[in-house]
């Protein structure tokens, strides 16, 4: 009910809306990627590499604190352990390998947190690929330190200054030089967005986190699922991955949580479920924020990974559907819950990880539900933010 379908929709959403340039290059990778991922010599490099060199699994914490604060019993999935900070480097390595076996010997990208632009640098330093990573002007200056460790690992970062200078912006850069250069460059897409077959492949790469947590808490509590998976959502690939493994178990809550902003009704927003309409975007029919007469308006977060104007064509499937719960948390309340999280866990959060802990004061659960938050990040990237938003 729940997976794509044969010509890339998730119910009304998904698709693949491209310039007759990309067209061969979409359609040879919508031909080759299942065969190829799913081979096995795919798979054991794959395997060996998220276990070596990304360091999964991650592992599922038992948070004490906040169990306390909120009466329930409350895990933090910990993808902000894994190799560069955060969950991305899941899916750069798998779409690293297809592109390897693809032939292509260049690499672009576009980031906003910077976290997929560090993965995206690093795995093609591990492979020895040329890498050009796309970020707005603004994600620049707010995550300086990711674009420090980008040029360390080699990769060139060019800076776009068009529109709202954000990952949007990125996006279009980054596509209009795959435009470009369709023979020899591969587009690794950072999050479950894109045209097909890109949201339906990030999604399978990220899945890695909820196949995890089943193994995980059937340990520890003897049951693989749980009460509620809660995750933050820009394009959604964190999400995406914790709850892929759920999405048939109707008695798993999935509560998906986007950026307010400054609130959702003050022209500064990325809440794109409440203020957004379907419309397409980066190749995909999704819902969208858009004027009356189609225009983007442009988004607005604390968080620059979840500064976009739209979500994955998944997720608006589960919202239409009904499947998943969306939320929306200001700048705010996120910063709060990041604050929190640090003196009550000793865990200092990524500013789009703190979203998803911050939904957990909107929620009502009992004392033995038991509720997984994906912490998708970590937050060194975040330090200034933090630092000039409370005057540490």
């Amino acid at each position: 009910m729940f997976s794509v379908n044969d010509t890339g929709f998730y119910g009304k959403f998904g698709g693949a809306y491209v310039p007759e340039m990309l067209h061969a290059s979409v359609e040879e990778l919508r031909r080759c990627y299942l065969d190829i991922s799913q081979s096995d010599d795919f798979q054991t490099e794959f395997r060996q590499l998220l276990r070596d060199f990304a360091g999964r699994p991650t592992p599922l914490f038992r948070a004490n604190s906040l169990s306390e604060k909120y009466q329930a019993e409350i895990y933090l999935k910990r993808e902000d352990l894994c190799h560069t900070g955060a969950h991305k480097i899941n899916n750069t390595i798998g779409q690293i390998l297809l592109a390897k076996r693809l032939g292509k010997k260049r690499i672009i990208a576009e980031t906003g947190a910077g976290q997929h632009g560090v993965a995206t640098a690093t795995v093609c330093a591990l492979l020895q690929l040329k890498c050009v990573v796309y970020m707005g002007a603004i994600d620049v200056k707010r995550q300086a330190p990711n674009v420090a460790r980008m040029k360390m690992l080699g990769a060139e970062v060019r800076t776009a200054e068009s529109g709202s200078k954000t990952l949007k912006d990125a996006t279009n850069e980054a596509i209009r030089d795959w435009i470009a250069n369709p023979s020899d460059t591969y587009y690794l897409i950072g999050s479950v967005v894109g045209p097909h077959p890109y949201p339906d492949m990030v999604t399978r790469f990220q899945s890695v986190i909820s196949e995890e947590i089943k193994k995980q808490l059937l340990e520890k509590t003897g049951s693989e699922n749980p009460t509620a998976v809660i995750a933050c959502v820009g394009g959604g690939s964190n999400a995406a991955g914790a709850f892929y493994e759920y999405l048939n178990e109707k008695e798993v809550r999935l509560v998906a949580v986007e950026a307010a902003g400054k609130g959702v009704d003050s022209g500064e927003s990325a809440a794109t479920t409440y203020l957004g309409k379907p419309g397409i975007i980066h190749g995909s029919m999704t819902l969208l924020m858009q004027d009356e007469f189609g225009q983007i308006t442009e988004p607005h977060s604390i968080s620059a990974g979840l500064d976009y104007p739209g979500i994955g064509p998944l997720h608006a499937h589960l919202f239409d559907s009904g499947r998943a719960e969306f939320l929306s948390v200001t700048d705010d309340e996120s910063m709060k819950a990041g604050l929190d999280l640090c003196r009550l866990e000793g865990i200092i959060p990524a500013i789009e990880s703190a979203h998803a802990l911050a939904a957990l004061e909107k929620l009502k659960f009992k004392k033995d539900d038991v509720v997984v938050v994906n912490l998708s990040g970590r937050g060194d990237k975040d330090l200034q933010t933090y630092i000039d938003y409370f005057s540490i």
